[in-house]
């Protein structure tokens, strides 16, 4: 069985990440838990600083790279969250990777379809970085995630979805990308843009890679057909950037190998809340049943 990462466990970790940078964090109020636990300091010195807490110690070298990630995206003047200024290296406290940003501003209206086609095209547009980006295995997280999930999940389907990992990666390894590959930002959703009072921002950037930009292009063909999403809002995207992925035969392996991964990280939330489970049953019958009409709820 592997640790609860909870709200009560994120805090404990923020606390004395904060207490160790010099950092006040009394009324430190939590904003997110998902694969990281976000945390925004509003008093002290400290009122525009964000702490991230991440899931476990193996997440540590990806904090990192999203570190240097964000400093090389202000330094080529691409929209991103910025590292807060005089933070410490990213490193674990109590086995989680902990890493400061600086807080964005209230946002002023949601994200739409154009603002993520308009940061895509500018970091399409970038040449490499002057230090290794991993390959976008999307189905990488997919046994961390199970694990976590151990004896809150049926068995059956874990190993449904370790198959069917290991059946879209032999796919995406065989495909040949129309776009030419390079940086990607690799979870290219629409609560991952931030428009503030300048405009929008690239937001969550751990999973940075080098790779087929049609990565980035297929999250918005499933937001579309899997939660919903107006087709207005999809055709507003694929104007601004130009290109239509779902008329490229390639794209049903990376959307198949995505929703596999979908699936796979809710099972992370399955201790302690049942909605999560049921979210999990609800994905993984309809894979199981082939039916893309069932509709999935954002988690």
């Amino acid at each position: 069985m592997h640790e609860v990462f909870d709200s009560a466990t994120a805090r404990s970790v923020m606390e004395r990440a904060c207490a160790g940078a010099g950092l006040p964090f009394q009324g430190a109020q939590q904003i997110a838990l998902g694969e990281n636990a976000v945390f925004a300091l509003d008093g002290g010195p400290a009122p525009g600083v964000v702490v991230r807490v991440g899931r476990d110690a193996g997440l540590l070298e990806r904090a990192r790279r999203e570190v240097r990630v964000a400093s090389w995206l202000a330094r080529e003047g691409v929209p991103a969250v910025r590292p807060a200024d005089g933070a410490p290296e990213p490193a674990l406290v109590d086995g989680h990777p902990v890493t400061f940003w600086r807080r964005l501003p209230d946002p002023v209206r949601p994200a739409g379809g154009a603002d993520l086609a308009g940061l895509l095209r500018r970091v399409h547009a970038l040449g490499r970085p002057p230090f290794p980006l991993p390959p976008r295995d999307l189905l990488s997280g997919v046994e961390r995630w199970l694990a976590a999930a151990e004896g809150h999940i049926d068995p059956d389907d874990a190993d449904y979805l370790a198959r069917r990992r290991d059946a879209f990666a032999e796919k995406a390894d065989a495909l040949a990308p129309l776009l030419p590959t390079g940086p990607v930002h690799g979870d290219a959703l629409l609560r991952n843009v931030h428009v503030g009072p300048d405009g929008p921002v690239l937001v969550d950037l751990e999973t940075f890679a080098d790779d087929m930009r049609e990565h980035d292009l297929v999250v918005m063909w499933l937001m579309r057909d899997r939660y919903g999403m107006p087709e207005e809002e999809y055709r507003a995207f694929t104007r601004a950037y130009g290109w239509d992925v779902s008329e490229w035969e390639g794209a049903a392996v990376l959307r198949g190998a995505r929703e596999t991964a979908s699936a796979a990280w809710v099972a992370q939330h399955t201790p302690g809340d049942p909605g999560a489970l049921a979210e999990f049953q609800r994905r993984v019958a309809s894979l199981r049943d082939g039916d893309p009409s069932v509709r999935w709820r954002p988690f």
